[in-house]
């Protein structure tokens, strides 16, 4: 295959493309760099008229074999977009003619977060390369190292809270990190890096669940209610009720498939604009309903 697909840092492509143009070539003559790697950020320059003219007009240059200035060097250039999935479906189109006409003198490495915003006739001409997220114990090893180089002190719990909340992701950890030590000093606990993250506090999601099994509607809806009043993203809510859930041991395969069901649907209504109270107060009847094994729709009676 001609072209890489990659969900994961921008640094790696760079790597990869040094290696396959021959990095030495970089570190003595690096103004061929210019003239063998474009990179674009595709969240920026993500219209068609992009891909007609900046990137055509770079992929269309023949290049030669052999040597460049006494360095061996491959037949072909490489162009690297990141953020790729911002794309709009018409540049994306319009990329894929460019591909298959100078796929033999350019090679595309697109780099994104989410593979489903790349279009089929792209993703189906791309090896596709995924990156899990980064282990526990990476991520506390590294998060020591930093607190010990910056004087920050950092108990097990906090440690915990801090790996559980970056979900695998460092750079995410470290801002959580240096927001916290700005806001609270040195000492930072479990409780600072929840209120910098803007994760909602367990006990409050357990709230809600146990409203939700108690089968008193009034009680779910004054839970949904604080939680309005209180500020908390509703699509956080959806993610970490989603978590309980599917961790319950005592819910039924059937219930959760109901409920993750409609959180699936809440989280589009959200997307699209609708009212967050409403939309919470959806699915915490909807959630009610699975777990007392009422009807899955309400009966008009008649």
């Amino acid at each position: 295959m001609n072209t890489f697909l990659c969900i994961s840092k921008t640094r790696f492509m760079r790597n990869m493309g040094f290696h396959l143009l021959n990095w030495t070539i970089f570190f003595d003559r690096p103004e061929l760099y210019k003239s063998r790697v474009l990179e674009l950020n595709a969240s920026d320059d993500r219209g068609i008229n992009v891909v007609r003219t900046k990137i055509k007009n770079f992929a269309a240059v023949a290049v030669g074999s052999g040597r460049q200035g006494g360095y061996p060097c491959p037949p072909y250039k490489i162009i690297i977009l990141d953020e790729a999935d911002s794309m709009t479906e018409d540049a994306q189109n319009a990329l894929r003619r460019t591909m298959e006409t100078y796929s033999k003198v350019t090679r595309f490495f697109f780099i994104c977060n989410y593979i489903s915003r790349i279009i089929e006739p792209l993703a189906s001409r791309c090896a596709k390369f995924r990156f899990k997220p980064l282990t526990e114990e990476i991520m506390s090893t590294r998060i020591l190292y930093i607190c010990k180089e910056e004087g920050l002190h950092l108990d097990s719990e906090a440690l915990s809270t801090l790996s559980s909340i970056s979900q695998g992701d460092l750079r995410r950890a470290i801002t959580y990190l240096q927001s916290a030590a700005r806001l609270f000093g040195s000492a930072i606990s479990s409780k600072d890096l929840i209120s910098v993250s803007g994760v909602i506090p367990g006990e409050v999601v357990q709230a809600l669940f146990l409203a939700c099994k108690s089968g008193n509607f009034d009680l779910a809806n004054k839970e949904v209610s604080n939680l309005i009043a209180e500020g908390y993203p509703v699509s956080q809510m959806l993610s970490q009720l989603y978590d309980v859930v599917v961790e319950a041991d005592n819910i039924s395969d059937e219930q959760k498939a109901r409920i993750c069901k409609k959180f699936a649907e809440a989280d589009k209504c959200l997307i699209d604009g609708a009212d967050e109270y409403l939309q919470l107060l959806d699915v915490a009847s909807n959630t009610m309903r699975a777990l007392c094994n009422m009807p899955q729709d309400f009966s008009s009676g008649y």
